[in-house]
């Protein structure tokens, strides 16, 4: 069993415009690692090379030891982008259907495994419900149905909460720590700050640098504060 499935070393330019530099990072089984940062800080960006949509410029990103990007590590891994890949004139079900059969969802598990995603983010009453009738809280729980729907081993989520109800959020921030403590590693940026002291570590990402990492009470003792938004301003300063 790999430990730390995750282990990377990359910079990713755009041009002459450098989004990551310099970033080094190993991620373990079961864990919760939030990014925080702001806005173009190239979270989206770093989700982006671990799943394999992007390539770095330097370094590399290995997942199970295997360089990425390599298909066939697609299917232990779940990935919620930040905009809804939905095809809203299709329902719900057809959805999940069509996204069971490519990432290798057993045809006698896809019933079940369908009906245990939706009752997860609370939409099994719209199972049959067409995507373009779905508001965009509905879109994003739906987004993360697909992203569980074939228990992965590597979970990457570009703020997966956005736009959901506080109770529902917290219903979902329970299941993440089920399964981390199944042994998932879970990756998810977010600006919410209570959603990062749910976190077993955060990285703190600024202007594309890594300017700390640690658990949030390590952060918080670090630069002697009471909060990781005030922990942030400080390392940031």
């Amino acid at each position: 069993m790999i430990s730390h499935p995750i282990q990377l070393s990359i910079t990713k330019r755009y041009g002459k415009a450098t989004i990551l530099d310099g970033i080094e990072l190993s991620l373990q089984r079961g864990e919760i690692f939030g990014l925080l940062g702001p806005s173009g800080s190239g979270k989206t960006t770093l989700v982006k090379l671990l799943c394999g949509i992007e390539e770095a410029t330097e370094g590399s990103v290995q997942v199970f030891e295997e360089r990425m990007p390599d298909l066939k590590l697609m299917k232990r891994i779940g990935y919620m982008a930040q905009s809804d890949a939905l095809y809203v004139e299709l329902t719900a079900k057809e959805n999940l259907e069509f996204f069971a059969s490519i990432s290798g969802v057993k045809r006698a598990e896809c019933k079940e495994r369908i009906q245990d995603v939706m009752k997860l983010v609370d939409l099994e009453q719209h199972l049959n419900k067409k995507v373009e009738a779905y508001s965009g809280g509905m879109k994003r729980r739906l987004s993360l149905a697909i992203a569980l729907l074939h228990n992965p081993d590597i979970l990457l989520l570009d703020e997966p909460t956005v736009g959901i109800d506080p109770a529902l959020r917290q219903k979902i921030w329970d299941t993440f720590e089920e399964l981390r403590k199944k042994g998932v590693l879970i990756l998810v940026t977010t600006h919410v700050m209570d959603e990062a002291d749910r976190c077993t570590r955060l990285g703190l990402i600024r202007e594309g640098k890594l300017i700390a990492v640690g658990s949030p009470d390590q952060l918080k003792t670090n630069t002697q504060t009471t909060t990781i938004e005030q922990a942030f301003l400080t390392y940031g300063g």
